[in-house]
């Protein structure tokens, strides 16, 4: 027998509040590692001002560690080793005695990275800065990582600007070029029948940047989760 329209109703009232409490529930579990945004709006703006110090810690830590000699070159996770494409080339010229020059151009790839990082905190800063409360509080519910993919987000296209021209005057001034080209016309001189054309600058630059937010991921995880790492009277406040 097919209920009526009052019972129906009611059967999918029950079941639309069972749907609303397991949501509400799901959402809460996924807030477990956070602090509570509950206690009004000073107790909001205070949990929105300690994430964002989070996140300019964290990225005062992995800019630090970056942006000085071997900060890449000497971090074998992080080391921008030669591309694929020219990896064939430097094995052949290996095979001649020219591995030098393969050598030359990975530690200039690295030295210049080392010296666009520097530039990297004052566009995060900007990004921290500009937050919504809503990106706030889609951080707070998000994965270990979810504040390093806003940041990835918001300041990548602008870190990848100002990052290029830096890594092409800094391969300019570690020769880097010189070594490059040096590759490419030895490996062009041979009898492979494969020529090489890359773009190492936008190489460079996009490998240097995934080594930054690999860093501020890893900072973001400790903050969220080593008192340690919590260096601040307000981290220690919203964090503890």
């Amino acid at each position: 027998m097919r209920p009526g329209p009052v019972a129906l109703a009611r059967r999918l009232a029950r079941q639309f509040t069972l749907v609303l409490v397991l949501s509400v529930l799901a959402g809460c579990a996924a807030l477990d590692e956070w602090p509570s945004i509950e206690g009004g709006n000073d107790r909001a703006q205070r949990i929105e001002a300690g994430l964002r110090e989070a996140l300019n810690v964290g990225g005062e830590r992995a800019v630090s560690r970056l942006a000085r000699v071997d900060g890449y070159f000497g971090v074998p996770e992080l080391r921008i080793s030669l591309p694929e494409e020219i990896q064939p080339l430097a094995r052949r010229l290996e095979q001649f005695g020219l591995g030098r020059y393969a050598n030359e151009l990975e530690l200039s790839m690295n030295r210049a990275a080392e010296q666009a990082a520097g530039e990297a905190m004052s566009v995060l800063s900007r990004a921290i800065a500009t937050m919504r409360p809503a990106d706030v509080h889609a951080i707070l519910a998000g994965p270990d990582d979810a504040a390093t993919q806003f940041l990835r987000q918001s300041a990548g296209p602008v870190l990848a600007e100002r990052y290029q021209p830096i890594v092409a005057g800094a391969l300019a001034d570690a020769q880097g070029y010189r070594h490059y080209q040096d590759l490419v016309t030895r490996w062009n001189r041979l009898p492979t029948g494969q020529s090489i054309d890359f773009d190492l600058e936008t190489y460079v630059t996009d490998r240097a940047l995934d080594g930054l937010f690999k860093l501020l991921a890893e900072e973001e995880q400790r903050i969220r989760r080593d008192p340690v790492a919590r260096t601040t009277a307000l981290l220690r406040e919203i964090f503890g």
